[in-house]
């Protein structure tokens, strides 16, 4: 049997705990190592069985894995993925690719041949790529519109683990924003793969309303792609959790496909598909038992196997640029 890939993990707060690690097993991966710089998150990694070491270099020279996932604040993105470039380990790291696009382009010139993926976790949701299937195939016909509605609850004393880590994604210097640089950019890579076109146009509204912290906690997004097909996103951190609040649809003008609780950290949802004529609506089949971040993890295994992949930094960093210049005029009026 051969030996599975060996997964280290900077940053191993709750995301990397109950969602990426689950989903690196469920690909057939294993999670080898820790790097961490906060010993209560060393001594949990421990307790799990894992090797942890204060700093990606040190996990590194260990050569205590073959890849590497980045969960770290997004301000801390850049150097666990110099290092990973430096040692020609492939390395996948957290959307947004880092706090600031000056971060972002800095990061992307560090790192030669290496294999990158940002992980937008919902391009791998298996009922988006059912989505996108269906709108190759002309199911819908010719798409017209996106959108998107994702919305939590983020309070300012919100935590995710009792109280080990405190929630830096209110920080606008660890974050780089709010809600918006938090969950708007899974909804406009999530369109760029659906459509297979990027975006070229790009407006945003915010808000700070409800939360008594230095960001936003909603916002408001408008564009469109080269073609003409139009883009719209409502995210937010100030939307109860009890509330409908993952919603994704596309309209064509034969029909419409609409994914419900889809977006998100874990497997599931549902999608259907509304006929343009008739009006009748009918489920689409996908894998409903497979996370997208089982997906995520067996694509960049893949990928790092030297199979065909669609990972790509430069991709990624064309769409984070065009977020910054909407996101930094939508600052000033806040």
């Amino acid at each position: 049997m051969a030996a599975r890939t060996r997964w280290g993990i900077a940053g191993y707060g709750w995301v990397a705990r109950d969602y990426m690690a689950p989903g690196i097993a469920a690909a057939g991966g294993v999670v080898s190592a820790v790097a961490d710089p906060s010993p209560a998150s060393r001594a949990r990694a421990e307790a799990a069985g894992l090797a942890a070491f204060d700093s990606v270099e040190a996990m590194l020279a260990a050569d205590a894995c073959d890849l590497v996932y980045v969960a770290t604040p997004n301000d801390a993105h850049a150097a666990p993925v110099a290092a990973c470039a430096a040692a020609g380990v492939p390395v996948l790291c957290e959307k947004p690719i880092a706090a600031t696009v000056e971060q972002a382009e800095a990061m992307a010139a560090a790192l030669g041949d290496t294999l990158y993926g940002t992980a937008f976790d919902q391009r791998h949701h298996p009922a988006h790529a059912a989505m996108a299937d269906a709108i190759a195939a002309g199911d819908i016909g010719r798409p017209v519109a996106v959108r998107i509605v994702y919305a939590c609850w983020v309070d300012p004393a919100w935590t995710p683990d009792g109280g080990e880590h405190d929630n830096w994604r209110a920080d606008p210097v660890r974050a780089g924003g709010g809600a918006v640089i938090d969950l708007a950019l899974h909804g406009l890579d999530l369109s760029e793969r659906l459509l297979g076109e990027p975006l070229t146009d790009l407006s945003i509204q915010l808000q700070r309303r409800i939360h008594d912290y230095p960001v936003d906690d909603g916002g408001m997004l408008s564009g469109r792609t080269a073609s003409g097909v139009l883009f719209q996103s409502h995210v937010a951190y100030n939307c109860a959790e009890v509330l409908p609040r993952r919603r994704l649809e596309v309209l064509g003008d034969r029909g419409l496909l609409v994914a419900t609780d889809t977006m998100g950290q874990t497997a599931g949802g549902t999608l259907v598909r509304r006929c343009g004529q008739s009006g009748a609506e009918m489920p689409v089949a996908f894998d409903t038992a497979t996370s997208p971040f089982a997906a995520q993890a067996a694509a960049f295994m893949a990928a790092a196997r030297g199979e065909p992949h669609d990972f790509s930094m430069t991709r990624d960093l064309a769409l984070m640029q065009l977020f910054d210049r909407a996101y930094t005029e939508a600052r000033r009026w806040l």
